[in-house]
């Protein structure tokens, strides 16, 4: 049954914040936005998107997993959920129960295809390229594991695939994601300071890791953007007004020397990272604020405006953005909402705040 939220914003005074999802519209629908519950009994909200950017709510699509049913940034992560690039499976990790679902995109929502274990303790970020996917492994001994997925959501796991992170039971890893050509996998290391590079081989396994120093301390979340130009959220370990972002650049099988080391916005807790066009849009969850960088063409950054946008009272965790790129969908959870950015150039205007989401709430994507 659609269901309409209401903009609210209220406020919160934490290190970490989530984001909510808009309100119903009569416009026609022309996307998508997902996210994850993070409940005990976890599952995907699923919203309609109108062609203002507004959401619907059509659908909770059980996970069959189990999720921490923590708030305030409950897995320190980016990539909790992840869409394929033809939008036809989406992946989603159970944190709690161990275990990563997959789940075909239908015209009325999500329908669940199967679950598998995530070949170690606390799964909190995943990655789908093709029919090759991977999670990343947050506690113990860090690592990662990888999987095929077939045309009906069938998660089959790669023997011999798992591999440990550079930094072992200190790492803390918050994204693994493919290179966009997807002969890599990249891990962020929160812990210890490396951004860990595997190359995929054919067999679907990897080798590696080959790590590399994060010019940025807590280096968090990360996107890929024009120019094989990768840019790299610094967290600084929450230190007010340092975080910073970083750029690098892709090569063959592994990244160059960092093009723009720690270029810093004056924001609290750099954490997420998304790209629309040339700009990339960095969420300080201390400060309550998200900043826009320039990719230049030698994919070197230039900080544009330290705070594109405010929302003070929040603590904004997760980001994504519209495939048409005119929307800017923010994670609240600790007061359970989405709030909505219209895009224009390197500006974002507020839209609306969707409520009512759990205050569990972790992991957004878009189309």
């Amino acid at each position: 049954m659609n269901r309409k939220f209401v903009l609210l914003i209220t406020g919160a005074a934490v290190w970490f914040a989530v984001c909510t999802a808009g309100a119903a519209t009569d416009e026609a629908q022309t996307g998508r936005v997902y996210v994850l519950s993070n409940k005990a009994a976890n599952s995907v909200l699923v919203f309609d998107r109108a062609s203002d950017g507004t959401l619907t709510l059509i659908q909770e699509a059980a996970t069959q997993g189990a999720g921490t049913g923590a708030t305030n940034d409950p897995l320190q992560s980016q990539g909790s959920i992840a869409l394929r690039d033809d939008n036809q499976f989406l992946l989603a990790v159970n944190p709690a129960s161990g275990d990563l679902t997959a789940f075909t995109v239908t015209e009325t929502g999500l329908e669940f295809g199967s679950k598998v274990l995530s070949g170690g303790s606390l799964p909190v970020s995943v990655t789908v390229h093709n029919n090759l996917v991977y999670v990343v492994n947050q506690l113990g001994v860090a690592n990662i594991n990888g999987y095929t997925v077939s045309d009906t959501a069938q998660l089959v796991e790669i023997a011999g695939s798992q591999r440990d992170l550079a930094g072992g039971p200190l790492a803390l890893p918050a994204q693994v994601s493919f290179t966009p050509n997807g002969n890599q996998l990249i891990v962020t290391e929160k812990g210890t300071r490396l951004l860990d590079i595997f190359n995929v081989l054919v067999s679907g396994q990897t080798d590696g890791p080959l790590p590399e120093l994060s010019r940025g301390r807590t280096p968090f979340g990360f996107a890929f953007g024009p120019g094989h130009s990768l840019v790299v959220s610094e967290a600084e370990a929450g230190r007010p007004m340092l975080g910073s972002a970083s750029s690098y650049r892709l090569t063959v099988d592994n990244l160059a020397p960092p093009v723009s080391p720690r270029v810093s916005d004056t924001g609290t807790a750099a954490c997420w990272v998304v790209i629309t066009g040339n700009i990339a849009w960095v969420v300080n969850t201390g400060s309550a604020t998200i900043s826009s960088y320039q990719i230049n063409n030698n994919a070197s950054i230039t900080l544009l405006d330290p705070a594109a946008a405010s929302i003070p009272g929040t603590v904004p965790i997760d980001a994504a953005v519209s495939s048409d790129e005119r929307f800017f969908y923010q994670v609240l959870s600790t007061t359970g909402q989405i709030s909505i950015f219209s895009i224009d150039g390197s500006t974002l205007t507020p839209v609306t705040t969707v409520s009512g989401l759990p205050l569990s709430i972790q992991g957004i994507v878009a189309f």
